[in-house]
């Protein structure tokens, strides 16, 4: 999945000759919609921090090659000014100019503790303005301190939502005493409605797992949760809403605090209750979950396998479910924000939900809180890319060059361009430009096998760890290509260079170092001759692999089957959609052994993605962990095929890999609205319907070299002005398209 990192800065010219050699059509009926500004689709709910904000609107036409030609922004001191489309604080005119994602302020300056209102139209080519769109109110602060660990301070971000949760079943065990199922699991507390004036105190337990005689297990081990007290209830027989118990190890620290206003959650599925007076019904006791605003409305996916179906469902969920706390934390066990396991959520909540602050604010709260791995120091170049290419908005990229240069781990690298784990090379300065006051260590994969006791590898493979290690080398390797992009995005082409020759002595010294030519498989370390599943999924995944190696190194990645860890999969599932493995991937995320996502639905019981396979795997696991979710992504970017080939997805990648399936479906939210695709298959041929929204335009990858074998609706491609021939490749015919529906066929 590399191939889209620098197209975009190469290709720009054919890419341009594509959209404009194409009529404008008018869009003037309706006002643009889904207004944005710094990416909140609801800014009037929160202060933003930036005087110089960005905005963002969807051009409002479903028609095949609708471009917006020009935009006019106006901002007013008051609503009613406004609505009167008098932008007596700015008015940008009229500017010619396709941009309708991450567009400038450019009037002069706003002033903090003041409220404003925007509003929008835009042209389409027929020399027509649409209406105004709705007015949108902003506000700012001019704090500079919004990633507070207490989440007193809730800056650039909305508010966090309480939603009642009525059971999905009740029983009466015996009288006065209730077991109470929610579905599922949520980070919540409990509210109760007495039911008599005078009564006894309640005794509560709320818990996550459940017993084999089917009641709240009160002792689930490691970070599995369950607490049990004496609630006094009110003597007017007014509602109750419990005060849960701090878990000292998650609420100090530091652990990321609950909003104060908010108080303390856990994450609970099953209630019991018991000394009860009086009848207890459904309506008396309802879970009041928390979480960030969530649109559920904004992604679906289904397709002719259940399981796949269900593992969505789980994976979405828990995107949802761990966002309780404003910023993606690593589960229940130590709510800390985590590098590599913020990258998953990220991903995950790109493809579940248009939603974008929370991931930037975790980006930001995590170069002032760094980790201890040292490959999670390189997942923050990984981050500050996808939030570039996902948003389109460079700003994060700008002001963080230097620390994103610095998380290269380029201090470590020695003469040929490897890094090295070498305590004597983390000098102070060293430490200082990673914000660490520790020396980072070399993670590969966790839990290690002195971590558990279901087998002696552990998470790793049996990986031999040592000083110059494949995994690491790799990751390094794949920052150095994204800082050369990073320097063209951040406006520092002199540097690109530079970054570029430094990857490729890295590529040169990783084949030399790590390549075992007698296996054809890489190895672990260096002076090491073990291979272990990591030491190669991770350089496949990179780009490290030459194509005459690829053949070998898949082999050996498919006889090692899941041997690592739920966020390894990540990156193993990332590498077998690269190399078009998609039968074998599919057969990954539709598995039932115990190292799946089906076995956490179906026999861990979980609701929400789990820490680790199982418990054997690691024992002190929680069930709440977004790492978990690997799929919410791989589904929509490897098996669905959808990826931004440009910043702020104004170029999507099409190139749905659905293995044997018979039918998959998607839809996939983005800035400038919803890209939607059906893809069937039988042996009559192939179906594939898509629609890409108004502003965005595709790279269409069909499997089939006779571009005669393609038809869109019911006649030959070259009949359709919106669809042009670009070329073949790796076994496709890819074509390049404009917004709006197709069907195409193959025969």
């Amino acid at each position: 999945m590399q191939t889209g990192i620098f197209r975009m800065y190469l290709a720009k010219s054919c890419i341009g000759f594509f959209i404009f050699f194409l009529a404008p059509l008018a869009c003037a009926e309706n006002p643009p919609g889904a207004l944005r500004c710094e990416l909140l689709l609801h800014p009037e709910q929160t202060l933003l921090t930036d005087l110089s904000p960005e905005f963002s609107w969807r051009i409002p036409s479903s028609r095949n090659g609708v471009r917006q030609t020009a935009y006019q922004i106006i901002i007013s001191a008051s609503r009613v000014l406004a609505e009167k489309e008098r932008g007596d604080v700015w008015d940008s005119g009229k500017v010619a100019s396709d941009q309708s994602v991450d567009v400038p302020f450019a009037g002069g300056s706003l002033a903090p503790d003041r409220d404003y209102y925007w509003r929008v139209r835009i042209w389409c080519g027929d020399g027509k303005p649409s209406p105004y769109s709705n007015v949108q109110k902003i506000r700012f602060t001019d704090s500079t301190d919004p990633y507070a660990t207490d989440n007193r301070v809730w800056y650039n971000r909305l508010p966090l939502q309480q939603v009642s949760i009525a059971p999905a079943s009740m029983k009466e065990i015996r009288p006065g005493s209730y077991f109470i199922d929610f579905g599922r699991a949520a980070f919540a507390t409990l509210r109760i409605e007495a039911l008599e004036h005078r009564q006894s105190p309640w005794r509560v337990r709320l818990g996550e797992a459940l017993t084999q005689e089917g009641r709240i297990d009160a002792n689930p081990g490691g970070a599995r949760r369950c607490r049990t007290w004496t609630q006094p209830m009110p003597l007017d027989g007014s509602p109750q809403i419990l005060k849960i118990p701090p878990d000292r190890r998650n609420t100090s620290g530091d652990a990321v605090l609950m909003p104060p206003e908010m108080g303390e959650v856990m994450p609970f599925r099953y209630c019991e209750l018991e000394n009860v007076s009086g009848v207890l019904s459904p309506d008396h006791v309802q879970q009041l979950a928390v979480h960030y605003p969530f649109d559920e409305s904004a992604s679906s996916f289904r397709c002719s396998n259940q399981i796949l179906n269900d593992v969505w469902d789980l994976c979405k969920y828990s995107i949802k479910a761990t966002s309780f706390l404003g910023v993606y934390v690593d589960g229940d066990r130590e709510r800390i924000p985590y590098e590599g396991d913020a990258y998953i959520n990220q991903l995950s909540h790109y493809c579940v939900d248009a939603e974008y602050s929370l991931a930037r604010h975790t980006i930001e709260y995590l170069f002032r809180h760094p980790t201890w791995p040292a490959e999670w120091q390189m997942h923050m170049v990984l981050m500050a890319w996808k939030d570039y290419l996902y948003t389109g908005n460079p700003e994060l990229l700008i002001r963080h060059y230097e620390d994103l240069a610095a998380k290269t781990l380029l201090g470590l690298s020695r003469e040929d361009g490897l890094i090295v784990e070498d305590s004597a090379r983390m000098t102070p300065p060293f430490l200082r430009s990673l914000n660490l006051t520790s020396p980072p260590r070399i993670l590969v994969d966790w839990p290690p096998a002195s971590f558990t006791h279901a087998d002696r590898y552990g998470e790793r493979d049996g990986y031999d760890m040592r000083p110059v290690n494949a995994v690491a080398n790799a990751f390094h390797y794949h920052t150095l290509r994204l800082m050369e992009a990073i320097s063209l995005a951040a406006e520092r082409p002199e540097e690109a260079p530079l970054w570029r020759q430094r990857a490729d002595r890295v590529y040169r010294s990783f084949q030399t170092v790590f390549y075992d030519t007698e296996k054809g498989v890489y190895r672990d370390s260096e002076g090491s001759s073990h291979s272990a599943l990591h030491a190669n999924f991770f350089p496949l995944a990179f780009g490290l692999a030459p194509a005459a190696q690829s053949a070998r190194i898949v082999a050996f990645i498919k006889s090692r089957g899941m041997a690592c860890s739920v966020y390894g999969s990540q990156h193993l599932l990332d590498a077998l959609y690269q190399e078009g493995e998609s039968e074998y991937a599919l057969s990954l995320m539709t598995a039932t052994h115990d190292r799946s996502w089906a076995h956490m639905i179906y026999n861990v019981k979980s609701t929400i993605t789990t820490e680790a396979w199982d418990n054997k795997y690691k024992e002190n696991q929680d069930w709440n962990h977004a790492w978990g979710a690997a799929p919410a992504n791989i589904i929509p970017r490897g098996l669905m095929g959808l990826e931004p080939l440009q910043p702020g997805c104004a170029r999507m990648r099409i190139k749905p890999q659905i293995g044997n399936l018979e039918f998959a479906e998607i839809k996939h939210p983005t800035l400038r609205g919803p890209v939607t695709l059906r893809v069937e298959q039988s042996a009559a041929g192939r179906r594939l319907r898509l629609t890409l929204p108004a502003g965005m335009t595709g790279e269409l990858h069909l499997p089939v070299t006779d571009i005669a074998a393609v038809r869109e609706g019911d006649r030959p491609l070259a009949k359709n002005p919106h669809v042009v021939f670009s070329r073949l490749q790796d076994g496709c015919v890819v074509l390049d398209l404009a917004s709006g529906s197709y069907f195409f066929q193959i025969n």
